[in-house]
């Protein structure tokens, strides 16, 4: 591979990387089985509350 190729490839690659990086994330966030349980657990107080009330 020519010099020239080899360079422009390599320039290539790390602007696409950079893009990458910018570009929105389609995945959500982790959330650890810890945290999925508090907030089941606070949800779950919220609508007790709300059946109390009504």
């Amino acid at each position: 591979m020519n010099r020239k190729k080899k360079v422009k490839q390599t320039l290539l690659k790390q602007v696409k990387k950079n893009k990458a990086k910018l570009a929105p994330s389609s995945k959500p966030k982790y959330i650890s089985k810890a945290d999925r349980e508090a907030i089941a657990v606070e949800a779950e107080e919220h609508n007790v509350v709300d059946d109390n009330i009504t």
